[in-house]
C-alpha cells in the first residue's frame, strides 16, 4: 500500500481510538494515537493472516502487552470487520466486545488478554518458543512470525528483562517486537524515571535492534522487512511515535506529547475533540466511521490477505497429502489430544516424597509424549522436574528438538511465557518451583485463570517442613492464596483453578492424570520435599478416588470423629487415627486433594465423605482457613499461624506440633467442647 493511503488508514485507526475513551468518558486515547502508523503498515504489509479466518492455525501472531491501547487494536480490527461501529462506540460497556482492556478473543483477532505490563510480550515470547517446538516436530511448514506491541510501562516491568535475557539467549528469530517509544506515561515523562540506553541493553542480550521514526512508513517498513529477514535473533523495533499525533486545541493547536493525553478522553485533558477529529479527517459529530478512501484502500489488502491464506492453505494441503503421518500428528497437537497414556504403569517407590513421585511420572511422560513442554525456573534438580530433563534435553538456540525450558531464575518471565505457549496451541506445558516462590508467580497463574489456559504448575517444598532454609522459604499463607483463586469462577461462570494437594505418591500419579486431562483450567500440584509415609493400602486404583477431590482412605461406620486433611497432613492424620482408636473412638481419615473439586460433586457424595453432623476436625500445614468450608461451622481447624524457623524439619513437626500425639490430644479435646457445644445448641431449642 502507498504511503499515502497509509497515512488515511493510520489517521482513521487514531480517530476510532480517540473516539472510543471520549464516548466512554474513560480511557487511554494518547498511545493509541500514537501506534496507529505501525499498526497500519503492519496489518495491511506484513502480519499474514486471513481476514475471513482469523483462528487460522498458521497465522502469525499479534501480542499486545499495554492493554489500555485497547483502541488502537479494536479500532485496527474493525477495519479487517472484526467489530462493528457500534462495538467500538460501546466501549468499556456492560457485556460489550470491546472492554476496556483486551480479553482473549481469537476469533476477533485478539491473540491475548492484556493489562498488567509486561505480560503481553512474555506471552509472544511464549508462542514464539511454542512455535519453534512444533517445527521442530513438524518441518518447516507450519512456520510463521510472532510480533508483539510494548511500551514504555512494560520495558520498565521487570518481566521484561526474563523476556529480553530469553528471547536472545535461545534465538527467537520468529519473535519481532516494536516498542512504542513515546517518551510519555501515565504521571511523568520518561526521563523522570529511567536514563537507560534501551538499544544498548536489547543489543547485549542479543536482539536486532532497528530504530525508525514511528511516523514514517518509509522507516518503519525498512525495519520490518529487516526484522522478516533476521534467522538468529529477535528483533526490537524501537519505534519514536507521538503520543496523541493528531490531537488540536479548540484553537487548532497542537495537543501531542502531552501527559494528560495518556489516560483520560481528549476532552478532559484539554483538546478538542471534534477539531481532532476533523484534523484526522472524520466528522467531529460522526466519528464511528470508517473513511470512504480506507474502506477503498483496504479492500485491496484484505482480497491480498485472503488469496496469499488460500495459496498456503492449498499448499499446507498438498503438504498434508505428501505427508500423512505429519499431518494427523500436528491435527493431534492442534486439538491437544495426548497418546493413551498408562498412569497405572508408572512405578513409584514407596513411602518417597510427593516432589519424588511426580520426578517418576515426568519420566514417564518425557518418554510416552510430544507434545509436551516441561519448564523449570533454576530448580530442575531440586522439584525434580529433571525427572523429564534427563529423558529429553533443554531447548538451545537453533535446536529446539528437545522438549525442557531452561528459564533460568524467572519465575514470573516462565509463568507468562507458558501462557503464551498454551495460547498458541498445540502445545501442553508444564513448569516448576518451589511453593513459596508461587508469590512471584501469582500474577500470571491469575492472567492463566482468567484466560482459562491449560498450563501446569509444578510447586515443590510445599510446607514449613522445608526445614533448615528458614521461613524465607517455607510456604505457610500460599496454599490459602491459591485455594482462593481456585474459588473464583471464570468468565464462563466455572472454577478457574484445579489446584491439587496429593498425599502420598500414588495420589500424585493420580494428580497428574487429573491435570493432564483438564484442559479447561491451569491446574496446580503442590508437592512435598520431605518423603512421607503411603496412606494405608495404598494403590494407582485406591488413588483414583481422589479425582472427586476428596475421599476416605481410612473409613468406619458412624465415625466418632471425621480427620481431615490433604498433602502430607494426611499421613500424620493416619496415625493420630490409631492412637485415637486406641481410645475406643471411631476414626474416618479425609484426603482432600482439592477442597472445591469436593465442592462441585453430587450432594449425595459430599454427605458420605463428610456425613452432617459429625465432628469434623481439619489439619493443615498452612492457614486453617484452608479446610474451615470443608469442615463446617461446628468444626474445627488447626493450622500455621505464624511464619516458620529454621531448624530440620522433624524439630520443626515437634515443636508446631504436628505429632501423632498432638493429633490425639486436639481432637480429644474438641470432641469435649463439641459435645458441650450440641448440648447448649439443643437446650437453647428447647
Amino acid at each position: 500500500m502507498d504511503n499515502q493511503k497509509l497515512i488515511k488508514v493510520a489517521d482513521n485507526i487514531r480517530a476510532l481510538a480517540a473516539a472510543m475513551p471520549e464516548q466512554a468518558k474513560s480511557g487511554h486515547p494518547g498511545g493509541a494515537m500514537g501506534g496507529a502508523d505501525f499498526m497500519a503498515i503492519l496489518y495491511t504489509e506484513f502480519l499474514k493472516f486471513d481476514p475471513t479466518d482469523l483462528e487460522w492455525f498458521l497465522r502469525d501472531r499479534f501480542f499486545l502487552d499495554p492493554g489500555h491501547m485497547s483502541p488502537m487494536l479494536y479500532a485496527t480490527l474493525s477495519l479487517f470487520g472484526a467489530y462493528s461501529m457500534d462495538d467500538l462506540a460501546n466501549f468499556r460497556q456492560w457485556e460489550s466486545p470491546t472492554p476496556g482492556h483486551p480479553e482473549l478473543e481469537p476469533h476477533r483477532g485478539v491473540e491475548n488478554t492484556s493489562g498488567p505490563l509486561g505480560q503481553g510480550h512474555a506471552m509472544g515470547a511464549g508462542a514464539a518458543l511454542a512455535e519453534r517446538f512444533l517445527a521442530a516436530r513438524i518441518g518447516e511448514e507450519i512456520n510463521h512470525k510472532t510480533y508483539a506491541y510494548i511500551s514504555d510501562g512494560g520495558i520498565q516491568e521487570e518481566i521484561s528483562q526474563g523476556v529480553g535475557r530469553i528471547a536472545g539467549h535461545l534465538g527467537l528469530s520468529n519473535f519481532i517486537m516494536f516498542y512504542d517509544s513515546n517518551d510519555i506515561q501515565l504521571s511523568t515523562s520518561t526521563d523522570k524515571v529511567t536514563i537507560e540506553d534501551t538499544k544498548m541493553k536489547y543489543e547485549a542480550w542479543g536482539w536486532r535492534v532497528e530504530v525508525a521514526q514511528g511516523s514514517n512508513f518509509d522507516e518503519l517498513r525498512a525495519a520490518l522487512k529487516a526484522a522478516n529477514s533476521e534467522t538468529d535473533r529477535p528483533t526490537l523495533i524501537i519505534g519514536k511515535t507521538i503520543m496523541a499525533k493528531g490531537a488540536v486545541t479548540d484553537q487548532g493547536e497542537s495537543f501531542e506529547r502531552t501527559i494528560s493525553s495518556h489516560g483520560q478522553p481528549l476532552s478532559k485533558a484539554g483538546a478538542s475533540f471534534a477539531k481532532t477529529i476533523e484534523n484526522l479527517g472524520g466528522q467531529g459529530d460522526n466519528p464511528f466511521q470508517i473513511y470512504p478512501e480506507v474502506a477503498e484502500a483496504l479492500e485491496e489488502s484484505k482480497k491480498s490477505l485472503t488469496q496469499e491464506a488460500a495459496v498456503r492453505k492449498e499448499n499446507h494441503s498438498a503438504w498434508a497429502t505428501a505427508n500423512p503421518a505429519l499431518d494427523a500428528k500436528l491435527k493431534k497437537f492442534i486439538s491437544l489430544e495426548m497418546p493413551e497414556l498408562d498412569f497405572s504403569a508408572i512405578e513409584q517407590k514407596a513411602g518417597a516424597a510427593t516432589r519424588a513421585a511426580s520426578k517418576a511420572v515426568l519420566a514417564y511422560l518425557a518418554e510416552n509424549t510430544e507434545n509436551l513442554i516441561v519448564a523449570s525456573a533454576d530448580l530442575s534438580n531440586s522439584d525434580n522436574t529433571d525427572g523429564f530433563l534427563n529423558k529429553s534435553k533443554a531447548f538451545e538456540k537453533g535446536d529446539f528438538s528437545g522438549a525442557f525450558f531452561q528459564a533460568g531464575v524467572a519465575e514470573l518471565t516462565m509463568a507468562a511465557m507458558m501462557n503464551g505457549i498454551a495460547i498458541h496451541g498445540g502445545v501442553r506445558v508444564a513448569g516448576g518451583t518451589f511453593f513459596v516462590f508461587s508469590d512471584y508467580q501469582k500474577p500470571a497463574a491469575r492472567m492463566s485463570a482468567l484466560m482459562e489456559l491449560p498450563v501446569i504448575y509444578i510447586w515443590t517444598h510445599d510446607a514449613f517442613r522445608v526445614g533448615e532454609d528458614g521461613p524465607t522459604h517455607q510456604p505457610i499463607e500460599q496454599e490459602a492464596q491459591i485455594r482462593l483463586l481456585e474459588k473464583m469462577k471464570n468468565l464462563k461462570g466455572e472454577r478457574s483453578l484445579l489446584a491439587l494437594r496429593p498425599a502420598d505418591v500414588n495420589e500424585t500419579t493420580v494428580a497428574w492424570q487429573m491435570a493432564l486431562e483438564n484442559k479447561s483450567t491451569p491446574s496446580c500440584l503442590i508437592l512435598t520435599r520431605q518423603n512421607i509415609v503411603d496412606l494405608p493400602e495404598s494403590s494407582y486404583s485406591s488413588a483414583l478416588a481422589a479425582k472427586k477431590g476428596a475421599y476416605t482412605p481410612v473409613d468406619c461406620e458412624n465415625p466418632d470423629i471425621i480427620l481431615v486433611a490433604n498433602g502430607s497432613e494426611v499421613s500424620l492424620l493416619v496415625e493420630g487415627a490409631e492412637e485415637l482408636k486406641k481410645q475406643g473412638k471411631k476414626v474416618r481419615v479425609v484426603s482432600i486433594i482439592s477442597p472445591a473439586l469436593f465442592k462441585e460433586q453430587s450432594a449425595e457424595y459430599q454427605e458420605s465423605v463428610l456425613p452432617f453432623g459429625v465432628p469434623t476436625l481439619g489439619w493443615t500445614a498452612g492457614l486453617p482457613v484452608n479446610l474451615e468450608d470443608t469442615c463446617g461451622p461446628l468444626g474445627k481447624v488447626i493450622g500455621m499461624t505464624r511464619f516458620g524457623a529454621s531448624a530440620p524439619y522433624t524439630v520443626l513437626d515437634e515443636k508446631f506440633g504436628y505429632t501423632a500425639a498432638n493429633v490425639l490430644e486436639q481432637a480429644s479435646n474438641y470432641l469435649t467442647e463439641h459435645s458441650a457445644l450440641v448440648a447448649k445448641i439443643a437446650a437453647l431449642n428447647s
